[in-house]
């Protein structure tokens, strides 16, 4: 089985980070299922002194190259990725999508009808790609900027409940699509660097999600097991 990270600054991570793929990894190579693999186009961490995607140093020098593969970009969002994950996922032969998007479209690009547009756009290119993928969309997850900003927390509301609406329209038996949750005890002050940005004890958590999702949905992996 071969799985795609796609996301934003908060899946790309910086350098000196683990990152939440890196926690999947982890997750995956620890619980019961056949082999798995790790695809996607890039491997970079995001270099903030250059502010390019040119660092490889992360926390674990160890983590091996091949599992370093996402499609994942700083200041990328749904509306970047959709044009992205048809050549991505076809070239990778990817079977399940992890994807966590959204905020940056919010805050920087579109509204929530335009933001949930492009997860339409998303799902119909990388089936095009790959006709039986399967995909788990994390929703907006909890960040400083809602907790401050009353329409900002709004628009971000709305595009949940689109995106849960997405999901239960386009999901099918032959492709089917999973809506993830805020991942459980989420606590910006607490789980991020930044009031956005996962530390250490977010990754996990963020990684947890996807872990409970794919257990319980599909049964692929077991629990979520936290490693340090």
């Amino acid at each position: 089985m071969r799985f795609m990270f796609v996301g934003d600054s908060m899946t790309i991570g910086r350098a000196g980070d683990y990152t939440w793929r890196y926690r999947m990894w982890q997750h995956l190579g620890s619980t019961p299922g056949g082999p798995y693999e790790i695809v996607g186009p890039r491997r970079a961490l995001y270099d903030t002194s250059a502010d390019a995607p040119t660092s490889h140093s992360y926390a674990d020098p160890d983590f091996p190259q091949d599992a370093r593969r996402h499609l994942a970009g700083w200041g990328e969002g749904w509306q970047h990725m959709a044009p992205l994950i048809g050549p991505a996922a076809g070239a990778g032969r990817a079977n399940v999508l992890l994807v966590s998007l959204g905020l940056i479209d919010l805050g920087f690009y579109t509204g929530a009808e335009d933001t949930a547009a492009n997860v339409r756009r998303f799902v119909a290119a990388a089936r095009q790609a790959r006709p039986g993928i399967r995909m788990v969309l994390l929703p907006v997850i909890p960040n400083i900027r809602a907790e401050e900003d009353a329409p900002f927390a709004a628009e971000v509301a709305r595009f949940n409940e689109l995106l849960a609406k997405a999901v239960a329209d386009l999901t099918t038996a032959a492709s089917p699509i999973l809506l993830g949750a805020r991942p459980d005890a989420y606590d910006i002050h607490r789980d991020t660097y930044d009031g956005t940005h996962p530390n250490a004890s977010g990754e996990h958590r963020l990684a947890g999600e996807f872990a409970a999702v794919l257990h319980q949905g599909w049964g692929i992996g077991g629990p979520y097991r936290p490693r340090d």
